[in-house]
């Protein structure tokens, strides 16, 4: 388990109630804008599963809300305040994964949608006592920063799976995929967290990659590479 040392940290105070549909929305645009260097009104729509008009009404009032700036042709960007916002759910909603996974014994793929749903209604007390009781992590079961109680985020040094040269090792530090039947199949084949891989093969044209785990050989598709990312081990010892 990651901890950010014996220090306990203070929760932040949370100033104003935004509704949940508010938050997941900062939260969205936030984690498209980590993928996508734009993220515009129909990226966002199809990521929240929704229709483009509903998300265009709904950036107005993030914007009246000094959450979010729209400039055309250019999508949308968090403010300072958003991009806070969007941490602060982050932090909750990655924190109440692990919970659930140490503390209940969820599975990995069980834990997103609960975490979805208990991110907006639990206490700032509640919030940090799950933080104390799990000794102040920085990962979550995928291997996601935990944003610090001052909002900041945890260093990183990844690179996709797909970027890894032939014959090259590395160590699975995160999953970014939260499909609930992907993360059984990763569990599967025991591309996790913690696992070493080697690419031994990459079809052209983005085909498929042919890695092991351990002695076990399996072929997976680039796209699901993709959000597989991977630490170098003389990363590992250097960190």
């Amino acid at each position: 388990m990651h901890r950010r040392g014996d220090h306990v940290y203070s929760a932040p105070t949370r100033e104003t109630k935004l509704s949940p549909a508010i938050e997941d929305y900062v939260k969205a645009i936030y984690l498209l804008h980590q993928e996508h260097a734009q993220v515009t009104t129909s990226l966002l729509a199809k990521q929240l599963g929704v229709a483009p008009a509903s998300v265009s009404g709904m950036i107005h009032r993030l914007a009246k809300l000094t959450l979010v700036t729209h400039i055309p042709y250019r999508g949308v960007v968090l403010t300072d305040v958003g991009q806070r916002t969007a941490l602060a759910v982050l932090r909750r909603h990655r924190l109440l994964e692990l919970f659930l996974v140490e503390a209940l014994e969820y599975s990995w793929d069980e834990v997103h949608e609960e975490a979805e749903v208990l991110e907006h209604v639990i206490s700032e007390t509640l919030e940090a006592r799950i933080a104390e009781r799990l000794g102040h992590p920085i990962i979550d079961p995928h291997g996601d920063p935990i944003p610090f109680p001052d909002l900041t985020l945890p260093p990183d040094a990844y690179e996709s799976l797909v970027k890894l040269p032939l014959g090259a090792q590395g160590h699975i530090v995160r999953v970014i995929d939260q499909e609930s039947a992907h993360l059984r199949y990763l569990q599967k084949l025991g591309l996790v967290p913690g696992a070493t891989v080697t690419v031994h093969a990459r079809a052209p044209f983005d085909g498929p990659l042919t890695l092991a785990v351990g002695d076990t050989v399996h072929v997976i598709d680039s796209r699901m590479a993709c959000s597989i990312l991977v630490r170098a081990p003389e990363e590992e010892g250097a960190g």
